[in-house]
């Protein structure tokens, strides 16, 4: 009987530390900021051991520009000078040269100018990454002039994303087909119950992405009543999936659910904090920018950035935020170059409303309302 309890004991001291050891559970104290009524639980949550070295390591090799000058400015223009200057060919020689400089730093630091050129003739288009480079320049031009209901007047670089290196460290391949299957008494998973960084370690489907963010699916799962109603057809397939990019975006940014939606209901906008309208429109960016210009890269990639549907890699939260609310903790990079901000201020004002009007006419359906003063009606009981 001894033996029994003592092997009892021992088993239950070894499951207690693995638990303790292993399960991923940070250790207070832990800090907490009221954003909504007490009481009701709208609260986020941080610990101050990870925030304080994720600031350092994310800040810390930060590029920092060249003092852009009135003198600058001046002299030939870039597209009179060099040739097969396709874009940023108004820039001054000085400012297009000081903004390669930069490109180089935040992309290919170590392979330098020729990641993207022939350095025996540096006008010709034989290295791919140089079409790769144009289209996305124009990408970041279109994010800082129609998109700032997300970016605001922060902005995105290259920088943002790539952080030094050839090709971002976070974005994602459509769903691998081997994925849905395993060997043996498992059968099949369905792309899912396999802890998967990508949704926060759940079992929820690793690939919400292609979903709702390359094939523009619309979210509609959650109602504001306990029981399933009449007017809700959503799968228990779609919720699933509708959850796993909600745990991405939380993580993306090192957020709770709170930080954008009411406690009380989720699906309701009233009450809702101001980032859901910011999460709102990075939704439809990300679904935007994977379609115009992300994914028609894909054939001209060669076959090892391509993954197993033969498509490249696309963009999600994570590309840019990288466990924080705004990415690089909201360091205005953007404005240091005036030519990837695209348009002037002006007309970014406008021009981010004309998108989310025409972008309904000229790509189909949309995660949700082209109008979001309509939002508050037509996303009610959807996502977020």
């Amino acid at each position: 009987m001894k033996i029994v309890i003592w092997f009892v004991g021992a088993i239950t001291v070894i499951l207690t530390a693995f638990m303790l050891f292993t399960a991923g559970w940070e250790r207070p104290p832990i800090d907490t900021s009221q954003s909504g009524f007490r009481g009701t639980g709208m609260e986020e949550v941080s610990n101050p051991r990870i925030e304080g070295p994720l600031r350092r390591e994310q800040l810390a090799n930060l590029p920092q520009a060249t003092p852009l000058t009135p003198a600058m400015q001046a002299g030939p223009k870039a597209g009179d000078v060099y040739q097969n200057v396709q874009i940023l060919g108004d820039l001054s020689v000085t400012q297009f040269n000081r903004l390669m400089q930069a490109i180089t730093e935040w992309v290919s630091p170590e392979q330098g100018c020729g990641y993207c050129h022939n350095l025996n003739n540096l006008a010709e288009d034989s290295v791919y990454t140089k079409d790769v480079t144009r289209s996305m320049l124009t990408m970041t031009q279109t994010i800082n002039s129609q998109w700032t209901d997300h970016v605001a007047d922060t902005g995105v670089t290259c920088y943002t994303c790539h952080r030094g290196q050839n090709v971002p460290e976070y974005a994602w391949f459509n769903g691998d087909p081997e994925a849905t299957a395993v060997s043996g008494m498992a059968g099949w998973r369905d792309g899912q119950n396999r802890a998967a960084a990508e949704v926060g370690l759940t079992s929820l489907p690793e690939d919400p992405f292609t979903a709702y963010l390359d094939e523009r699916q619309e979210i509609r799962v959650l109602g504001n009543e306990a029981l399933p109603y009449e007017e809700s057809n959503a799968s228990l397939q779609a919720t699933e999936m509708t959850y796993a990019l909600m745990i991405h975006m939380s993580t993306s940014l090192g957020v709770n659910c709170t930080y954008c939606h009411n406690s009380r209901s989720f699906g309701t906008w009233e009450g809702s904090t101001p980032q859901r309208v910011t999460s709102w429109y990075g939704i439809r960016m990300a679904q935007a920018m994977n379609k115009d210009y992300v994914s028609p890269l894909s054939s001209i990639l060669p076959p090892h950035r391509l993954g197993p549907t033969g498509e490249g890699q696309k963009i999600n939260c994570q590309t840019c935020h990288q466990g924080v609310q705004k990415p690089l903790y909201g360091t205005a990079m953007a404005k240091d170059y005036p030519s990837l901000l695209g348009l002037n201020s002006a007309s970014r004002q406008s021009g981010a409303s004309n998108d989310a009007g025409e972008a309904s006419e000229t790509t189909g359906s949309l995660v949700f309302s082209d109008d979001p003063e309509e939002s508050t009606e037509v996303a009610e009981g959807s996502g977020p």
